[in-house]
């Protein structure tokens, strides 16, 4: 088994990461021209910032409202028991719910915050009543509908 090795990131690992993440698409020249490095250097450097797990994938934005998912709806959930078993048996299930873009363990009045796509209301209200509750060890949820998008899928700050 190979051992794996974290690297120190200087100021050029930190631009290629800010660069891939304004725009995964960018290719090598590109971004080596950017950084000033070599395209061997950058390509390098790129392949070293991937095996290291700084970059965890590259995949497209697409435009929930052009695919009819354009109502996004955070949902509070309470289990009926703290356990690691119920835990883990939520966790399970909500991982094959593709619907669910985000789940997170929260520490306050919830112990899961879901974030949803949906086409409307009406398509919410459904998957609520014949999936959401029916999740195991669900106690209680609590739904929040966005208004208003203020800032989605912001990049990082580093």
């Amino acid at each position: 088994m190979k051992e794996s090795v974290t690297h120190e990131l200087d100021r050029t690992d930190l631009r290629i990461l800010r660069l891939l993440q304004a725009d995964g698409r960018m290719g090598n020249a590109e971004i080596a021209k950017r950084v000033n490095t070599s395209t061997a250097t950058c390509h390098r450097r790129i392949q070293r910032l991937l095996a290291e797990g700084y970059v965890s994938g590259v995949r497209a934005l697409v435009a929930p409202g052009r695919v009819e998912r354009g109502t996004l709806v955070f949902v509070g959930v309470v289990l009926d028991r703290s356990t690691p078993e119920s835990f883990a048996a939520f966790e399970e299930a909500v991982r094959a719910m593709p619907v669910v873009l985000d789940c997170h363990v929260v520490a306050g009045d919830f112990d899961y915050f879901l974030k949803i796509r949906v086409r409307d209301m009406v398509d919410f209200n459904r998957l609520h009543g014949e999936k959401l509750i029916a999740l195991p060890g669900v106690r209680q949820t609590r739904t929040f509908f966005v208004l208003k998008e203020v800032v989605d899928n912001a990049p990082l700050a580093f």
